[in-house]
């Protein structure tokens, strides 16, 4: 299983029965290293409405067909965008063509910002993924809670997807305390340095996971093996 990082919260995950992109805020992102033109992906999983999340999902669904797979209430708005999208809901599971998807809870906030307003979108998560019999925990914006000890013994993580920035998430000592226990093998961080109030050191959360699993930084473009 191959994961590649887009930059921010953005990742995308290819085994032997598809591709996938999670949260994938393309443009406008000063990190990203690919564009919505180039995605072609056979399902687009987002965490929640805001911007740097749902970034260019409705888009890529469009023009490649894709299932965006989301929460119930964000999922049913964009599929009013146009989209092609399948809702689901926190605990509940499905197996799709490129592989198994589990829907976990987050600490955080989900709304899409409109010009009229702010649109409401349902709660935000995270998500358990198989692919290949690699198991990946991406949490998508989340502070620090104590399930993710169980979320550790019920599904064995080999790769965790972890917030460090601060501020609107984990910062580096809470994410330290989540790859803890969550006990995964392998720990990537995400959602620093896109700006500045989420400037984060990697190495330093690198330096400091390192009793409690394998630490991972990747630069946007660069890609691992699982």
């Amino acid at each position: 299983m191959r994961v590649s990082y887009h930059g921010h919260a953005c990742f995308s995950l290819e085994g032997s029965k598809g591709r996938i992109i999670i949260d994938p805020f393309l443009t406008g992102n000063p990190t990203a290293d690919i564009t919505p033109a180039q995605v072609n992906v056979a399902g687009i999983l987002v965490s929640h409405g805001h911007g740097d999340h749902l970034g260019d999902a409705i888009e890529i669904s469009k023009h490649t067909g894709a299932l965006i797979i989301a929460p119930y209430e964000l999922a049913v708005y964009c599929q009013r965008k146009g989209a092609q999208a399948h809702a689901m809901h926190i605990g509940g599971s499905h197996q799709f063509s490129f592989g198994w998807v589990k829907l976990t809870q987050a600490l955080h906030g989900s709304a899409v910002d409109e010009t009229q307003g702010m649109v409401y979108t349902g709660s935000p998560c995270g998500f358990i993924i198989k692919l290949d019999n690699v198991m990946v925990y991406h949490a998508g914006d989340t502070g620090l809670f104590g399930d993710m000890d169980l979320l550790g013994k019920l599904h064995p993580i080999d790769l965790a997807l972890l917030p460090i920035g601060d501020n609107y998430v984990m910062g580096i000592d809470d994410a330290v305390v989540a790859a803890r226990l969550l006990q995964a093998k392998t720990v990537i961080p995400m959602h620093y340095n896109t700006f500045d109030i989420i400037k984060q050191d990697p190495e330093e959360f690198a330096g400091k996971v390192a009793n409690y699993s394998k630490p991972l930084v990747l630069k946007p473009g660069e890609q691992a093996m699982f």
